[in-house]
C-alpha cells in the first residue's frame, strides 16, 4: 500500500509502520582531511546488509539542504553514484580541481553519503505498511594548503579561553589563533566545587567561537583551569587544559 505525503502525518497516527532507521553503508572514519599536495583522497565505505544499496555521494559548501544536482564545490567524486553489493567495501575518489583556494588556512566543505534501501518485495511488506528512508550521512571534509605553520595536533593547545557574560549566564569566548579548524567536544570549568560544561562546536581559523556554560551565573576566578576535549584528525578525542583569562 502506497501512503500520499500529505496523509502521512495522518496515517502515522493510525497505522503501525515498520522501517529501518539505521545506516548499512559504513564510512571508514568521522571526517575527511585533504592535504593539497596530494591532489587526490579516498574514502572507503562497506555494505554491511545481507541486500543491496544504491549510494550516492556529493560535496558542499556547508548547506545541508544541499542536492548533488546543485553541487558548487573544487572537488569531483568517483563514482558518484553507485550500486553497492551485500558485504562489499567501495572507495570513493575525491578530487581537487584546482580552483583558488586560501593558502593560509584550512577551507570547510561536507561530504555527503546518501543510502538507498531496495524496495521490500513479496512476503516483507504483504498485508502490512511500511515507511522506507533513505539515510544521508554528513562529514566534514577540511581542505589544508601545504605549507601551514605549526603541528594540527597541536593546535588546540594555542586556544586562549575567556570568560564572558551573555544573557543567560556566562560563556566561554574561544580564539584561534591557528590555520587549523578546531572542534571541541566539550569543554568545561570548575567554579565553586561545581564543573559547568558547554555544548560541542568548531571554531574556525583565526576566527572566535563562543560557547554558553550552562547554569553557570556567576564569573568564574581568572586563571581557573579549562579542560576540553579536541577531535583530531582520526576522529579520537584528544584532551587539553588551559588557563581562563579576561
Amino acid at each position: 500500500m502506497k501512503i500520499p505525503v500529505r496523509a502521512l502525518g495522518v496515517a502515522l497516527l493510525s497505522l503501525c509502520l515498520s522501517f529501518a532507521a539505521r545506516a548499512n553503508v559504513l564510512i571508514a572514519g568521522t571526517r575527511v582531511v585533504f592535504p593539497a599536495q596530494s591532489g587526490e583522497v579516498t574514502v572507503r565505505l562497506s555494505n554491511d546488509n545481507s541486500k543491496p544499496a544504491l549510494v550516492e555521494a556529493w560535496i558542499d559548501r556547508g548547506d545541508e539542504h544541499s542536492t548533488p544536482d546543485k553541487v558548487d564545490t573544487p572537488f569531483l567524486i568517483t563514482p558518484p553514484l553507485f550500486r553497492m553489493e551485500p558485504h562489499r567495501d567501495q572507495s570513493l575518489r575525491i578530487i581537487y580541481t584546482h580552483e583558488q583556494l586560501p593558502a593560509d588556512r584550512e577551507s570547510l566543505f561536507w561530504l555527503n553519503v546518501l543510502e538507498v534501501p531496495p524496495r521490500p518485495t513479496g512476503g516483507e511488506v504483504a498485508d502490512r505498511n511500511y515507511l522506507q528512508l533513505a539515510i544521508r550521512s554528513r562529514l566534514k571534509l577540511f581542505y589544508r594548503p601545504e605549507g601551514l605553520a605549526g603541528d594540527p595536533a597541536k593546535a588546540p593547545a594555542q586556544l586562549t579561553f575567556k570568560d564572558v557574560a551573555d544573557r543567560q549566564g556566562h560563556a566561554l569566548a574561544v580564539h584561534n589563533p591557528t590555520p587549523y579548524f578546531i572542534t571541541l567536544a566539550k569543554a568545561q570549568v570548575d567554579v565553586g566545587g561545581r564543573t559547568y560544561s558547554t555544548d560541542p562546536g568548531m571554531v574556525a581559523p583565526f576566527a572566535d567561537l563562543r560557547l554558553a556554560l550552562r547554569g553557570l551565573h556567576q564569573a568564574p576566578a581568572a586563571g581557573a583551569a579549562v579542560r576540553f576535549d579536541s577531535i583530531n584528525d582520526y576522529g579520537a578525542l584528544a584532551p587539553f587544559t588551559a588557563t581562563l583569562g579576561r
